[in-house]
């Protein structure tokens, strides 16, 4: 009896591919999966294509709402930006579809799992580490980084034996329910602007209405539950978002990035929900965290979308890192106002029971209750250090015209 594989399935070339491959190649038996992620993907049909295709059972699994709890809300609560601009999208897919991936290899009693990542991504990497972590006895199998074949000749294997496959587009797409990540193409050229037919979910801003649109966004303890009063659930949230805020051109990135693998990709993103919403978290906390846990935060949202980048969700970092971020987020309750206009997203208003923002100290009208009178003794501490040094050891001044440095010294207090 053949041993069984259990292979993440999208019903693209490389994997319809990837399943004939494998049984030549490897002589065992596929078990496609597709995992939805809000992939916006005729699932049915591409269950049944690969079965046709070769696959000895194909199974479907809606993980639209487990990617949202428990890896989209914990990047957004961790504020976690890709080189301050990808919102990791793809990337916060990926640990997911592993877990589900050796969740069914277990059931099933396969052998093995594999992927239809090449040799040049990041992907690879997210998926064989992840499995490393999760079931280091599993083999894993990357066709499309064994095979050698190039794309015309994977083209030219999948007419040989009858594989359905679409070949039209000249991208490379990848999409959930986070974000839309577009490369290939033209877009290999950073010195080329992206043709409009890349975007799917956002209007050139120049076609964006001109009347703005205004979304309030309800937070508790940093998850966002509720747009414009209305309660909903996660996923209704972020499509609704998606749509609202594509519609005024919001979420388009451009991004020239460092891959994990040692070079540079350019990558074109749509994520308006995703906009929409770290602008409005980073604007909650900045209402509710003092400013000493603002500053480390930012230094741990570098740190955790590092490791989400690079495939590290399922380690001991994360854990330790995802602990702080929880416990940061115990106060960051409130609303968000978010005006959306012609491809911008503007945090316009705020308001939360915990704020640290108070009327009485900001004012300077009529109401104000801040001691200015102790302003003076504080000057004097804060700047104590600077007059000492300034005393002992001058200050060093410009340079001068003639390219020389003065050094003034300065004498008793």
């Amino acid at each position: 009896m053949a041993e069984k594989v259990v292979l993440a399935y999208s019903g693209g070339l490389d994997t319809s591919v990837a399943i004939r491959w494998i049984a030549e190649n490897y002589h065992m038996d596929v078990i496609a999966l597709m995992v939805d992620v809000g992939s916006e993907r005729d699932l049915p049909a591409i269950q049944q294509k690969a079965l046709k295709v070769g696959a000895v059972k194909s199974l479907v699994v809606d993980a639209r709402e487990l990617f949202v709890k428990h890896f989209v809300f914990p990047a957004l609560k961790a504020d976690a930006l890709y080189e301050g601009q990808y919102p990791l999208a793809t990337a916060l897919a990926r640990p997911l579809i592993v877990k589900l991936m050796v969740d069914a290899a277990n059931e099933e009693g396969a052998a093995a799992v594999a992927h239809g990542c090449t040799g040049k991504g990041n992907d690879q990497v997210r998926f064989d580490v992840s499995v490393f972590a999760l079931a280091p006895h599993l083999k894993i199998i990357a066709p499309a980084r064994e095979w050698g074949m190039t794309r015309e000749e994977e083209i030219a294997y999948a007419q040989k034996h009858d594989i359905p496959v679409s070949v039209g587009s000249a991208y490379s797409i990848d999409v959930n329910l986070w974000g839309r990540s577009i490369e290939c193409g033209i877009l290999e050229d950073p010195w080329a602007e992206p043709p409009e037919e890349v975007f799917a979910w956002t209007r050139a801003p120049q076609d964006a209405p001109d009347k703005p649109s205004y979304v309030e966004i309800g937070f508790e303890r940093g998850i966002p539950v509720s747009l414009n009063a209305k309660n909903l659930d996660s996923v209704s949230l972020i499509q609704q978002l998606n749509e609202l805020a594509g519609e005024h051109g919001v979420g388009r990135i451009d991004h020239v990035e460092n891959r994990l693998v040692g070079i540079k990709s350019r990558e074109v993103y749509e994520a308006p929900a995703a906009t929409v919403l770290l602008i409005a978290h980073k604007a909650l906390e900045a209402m509710t965290l003092s400013r000493e846990q603002l500053r480390f935060k930012e230094k741990v949202a570098l740190e955790y979308a590092d490791l989400i980048y690079n495939g590290l969700w399922f380690t001991a970092l994360h854990q330790d890192l995802a602990a702080y971020v929880e416990s940061s987020q115990r106060h960051v309750t409130g609303t968000v106002r978010v005006k959306l206009c012609k491809g911008k997203a503007t945090v316009v208003g705020r308001k939360s029971p915990k704020s640290l923002y108070s009327f009485g100290l900001a004012t300077y009208d009529k109401g104000d209750e801040f001691d200015q009178s102790a302003s003076v003794g504080f000057i004097h501490i804060w700047g104590l250090p600077v007059k000492t040094q300034a005393r002992v050891q001058g200050v060093e001044q410009p340079e001068s015209e003639d390219g020389g440095r003065r050094r003034e010294r300065k004498e008793g207090g």
